[in-house]
């Protein structure tokens, strides 16, 4: 895999990301692909997974938005620094929605395997994320 290959999957990766598109699911995910998220013993698997995680994020966040800040890429894996912003507007992990704006970072490990993802470590900021939504106190 080239790094502009790479990079092409990336962006398509972000506008599936922000569109929650199935079609663009099963392009860019493979059946087999696993997903690891903090806070959840189990990973989550394939196109489906993939989709359910976004969902999580949507009910909380319903206009969530992914900003691709930068990437390193090296044959077949790639790591991706981004931004999330969105509105608190539905319940999410337990808290009430407050309507107050989140602004995150991001980061994820990912492994491909031809033009498919079929690994990622996703490291988002919670803690941030908890603190803007008034879930914990702010330092």
């Amino acid at each position: 895999m080239t790094i502009e290959n790479n990079k092409q999957i990336m962006n398509r990766f972000v506008e599936f990301i922000n569109t929650a598109n199935e079609q663009l699911a099963t392009e860019l995910i493979s059946p087999d692909a696993i997903f690891y998220l903090p806070g959840q013993s189990e990973p989550m698997r394939g196109p489906n997974g993939y989709l359910a995680i976004i969902g999580m994020m949507r009910s909380g966040f319903p206009d969530i938005q992914w900003t691709l800040e930068e990437m390193v890429t090296e044959e077949a894996k790639v790591a991706a620094r981004y931004i999330m912003r969105g509105t608190h507007q539905g319940t999410f992990l337990g808290v009430p929605p407050t309507g107050k704006t989140i602004q995150v970072k991001s980061m994820a490990f990912y492994r491909f395997s031809g033009n498919q993802f079929v690994e990622e470590h996703g490291l988002p900021d919670m803690l941030s994320l908890l603190q803007q939504i008034g879930a914990i106190p702010a330092p």
